[in-house]
C-alpha cells in the first residue's frame, strides 16, 4: 500500500525528467474551512491608527527641524505640536490594543533587538519625550538651546519612527505583509512624508510652505513606486491590495494623494485655501494607506489560497536548482 500510494503521488508531480503532470494539484484547503494562519485580533482603529499616526509623527519631526534650519518657525513650531499630538495618539491606541498599560510598561523591562515590537517600544519611549520638549519648549519659548537639542533627536529618531512598523509588520505571518517585507518600509515612509507634507500645508503660512510641498510630492512619488514594485513582485497575494476594503482604500489613497500634491505643486504656493484643501487630500491619502494596508493583510491571513500559492511558488523555484545541483 505504501509503494502504490507513493506512486501515484510520483506520477501527480513534474519529476526531474519532466514527466507531464498526470493528476490535478491538490486544492488548498484546511481543516473545516478553517484558515490555515489565526487572523491578528487587532482592531483596524487601533492598528492602522498607530501606523498611520505614528508616520505623521515621526516625519513631521523631520520636517520640523528642516523647517527651523531655514528660518520658518511657524511651520516649525506646528509641526512640533503636530508630532507631539500624534505620538501620543500612537502611543493611546498601541496601548488599547494591549489592553492594559502596564503591558507597554513591561515590554519596556527587557531590550531585545531581534524583537520588531520590542526595539519599537524603546523607540517610542525615547522618541515621545524628545517630540514632546521640542514641542513644549519652542510653545513656551524657554530653554532655546535644550529646544533646540530635543528637536536634533526627535529629527534623527523620526525616519525611524516613520517605518518601524512596516517592519513589525512584515515580521508576522501573515502573507499580504510578510510577503511585502522589501517595499513595505518605502511605502510606509512615502506615507508619513506625504501626510506630514499635508499637516504643513494646513497649519503654516503660505509664505513658508515651499518645503511642504516638496515633501508631499517625495511622500507621494515614493508611496506610488513602492505600491507598484509590491504590486509586481506579490504575485497573487497582491488581490489582497486590489480587491475589497483594500483595494477600494488603496485607489483612493492613489487621488487623494496625486490630487493633494498636484494641488500643492500648483497652488498652495500662492492660495491659502487651496493649501488647506491639498493639506486635508494629502493626510486623507495617507490614512487610507494605512488603513488599505491592514485590511489587505487581514484578508491574506483568513484565505488559505495566500498562504499556499507563495510556498509552492518558492518549491516549484527551488526544484530545478536542486536537479542541477
Amino acid at each position: 500500500m505504501g509503494d502504490h500510494k507513493g506512486g501515484k503521488e510520483r506520477k501527480g508531480r513534474k519529476g526531474r525528467r519532466g514527466e507531464q503532470l498526470m493528476v490535478p494539484e491538490a486544492e488548498f484547503t484546511s481543516y473545516y474551512g478553517k484558515p490555515i494562519l489565526n487572523p491578528p485580533t487587532w482592531q483596524a482603529r487601533d492598528i492602522a491608527g498607530y501606523f498611520f499616526l505614528g508616520g505623521l509623527a515621526g516625519a513631521g519631526s523631520v520636517l520640523a527641524a528642516g523647517a527651523a534650519l531655514t528660518g520658518r518657525p511657524r511651520m516649525a513650531r506646528a509641526l512640533k505640536i503636530s508630532s507631539l499630538v500624534s505620538v501620543s495618539g500612537s502611543a493611546a491606541a498601541l496601548v488599547h490594543d494591549l489592553g492594559r498599560p502596564e503591558r507597554f510598561a513591561n515590554m519596556l523591562r527587557v531590550f531585545k533587538p531581534t524583537s520588531p515590537m520590542s526595539v519599537g517600544s524603546w523607540l517610542l519611549a525615547a522618541y515621545g519625550p524628545a517630540a514632546g520638549a521640542a514641542a513644549v519648549l519652542d510653545v513656551g519659548g524657554r530653554l532655546p538651546r535644550t529646544g533646540r537639542a530635543a528637536t536634533a533627536v526627535a529629527a534623527a529618531l523620526g525616519p525611524v519612527v516613520a517605518s518601524y512598523t512596516a517592519v513589525l509588520a512584515a515580521d508576522t505571518a501573515v502573507p499580504g505583509w510578510h510577503e511585502g517585507y522589501r517595499e513595505l518600509p518605502y511605502l510606509f515612509v512615502g506615507s508619513a512624508a506625504a501626510a506630514a507634507g499635508g499637516m504643513a500645508l494646513i497649519a503654516s503660512p503660505v509664505a513658508e510652505n515651499a518645503p511642504a510641498r516638496s515633501a508631499a510630492l517625495f511622500g507621494t512619488a515614493l508611496e506610488g513606486v513602492a505600491v507598484r514594485a509590491m504590486e509586481r513582485r506579490l504575485g497573487v497575494v497582491a488581490e489582497t491590495y486590489r480587491e475589497g476594503t483594500a483595494g477600494r482604500l488603496m485607489r483612493a489613497a492613489e487621488a487623494l494623494g496625486a490630487a493633494g500634491s498636484l494641488g500643492g505643486a500648483l497652488l498652495a504656493r500662492r492660495n491659502r485655501t487651496a493649501a488647506v484643501l491639498s493639506g486635508t487630500a494629502l493626510l486623507a491619502a495617507s490614512a487610507c494607506t494605512r488603513f488599505g494596508v491592514f485590511h489587505a493583510g487581514m484578508r491574506s491571513a483568513e484565505d488559505p489560497k495566500y498562504t499556499v500559492v507563495p510556498q509552492r511558488e518558492r518549491l516549484a523555484a527551488r526544484e530545478p536548482r536542486q536537479t542541477q545541483g
